[in-house]
């Protein structure tokens, strides 16, 4: 086979906070999100997106929320772990999709930059790279303000 599919699901429910982290960027908001790493959304489902094209398991495995080093982690940390683990196996991403699903913060604004560092941490060019965004009109979890979602899809290719 040359090339393998995944697909990665994430939430996070709001807290207390300034700012949320997507896709490695800082935006600030006046909510943060309750999880144990940075809890950024895009890079969490992009990581089980990845991981699951390959049957490794998912981000839960390889970083446990029990695992003190993972605390307040740099999920671009994950991401480029997730990446060499491709890699390793003789796999890369060949693009990969983002959703972000939420009211706010608005994500439109911080869209470019989030595609330039995933393509960066992955090695691959920035066309590659989609993030957007969509409400769920003011529907659920998201819809309240309560939370933040993120879907991911990626197509990997034999390196």
């Amino acid at each position: 086979m040359t090339f393998r599919i995944g697909q990665g699901f994430d939430v996070h429910a709001f807290t207390d906070g300034d700012h949320v982290m997507l896709g490695g960027v800082r935006v600030d908001h006046d909510r943060g999100v309750d999880a144990h790493s940075d809890g950024d959304v895009v890079l969490h489902a992009l990581c089980d997106a990845m991981l699951g094209a390959l049957a490794l398991g998912d981000i839960g495995r390889h970083f446990p929320p029990s695992d003190a080093r993972w605390k307040d982690a740099d999920s671009r940390t994950l991401l480029r772990h997730c990446d060499r683990l491709l890699r390793e196996r003789g796999w890369r991403v060949g693009n990969a999709d983002v959703t972000v699903i939420c009211e706010r913060p608005k994500v439109g604004p911080h869209a470019e930059a989030m595609r330039e560092g995933i393509a960066t941490d992955l090695g691959i060019g920035v066309d590659d790279v989609s993030v957007k965004a969509t409400t769920s009109e003011r529907l659920g979890f998201t819809g309240r303000g309560e939370g933040i979602a993120a879907q991911a899809v990626c197509l990997l290719v034999r390196s």
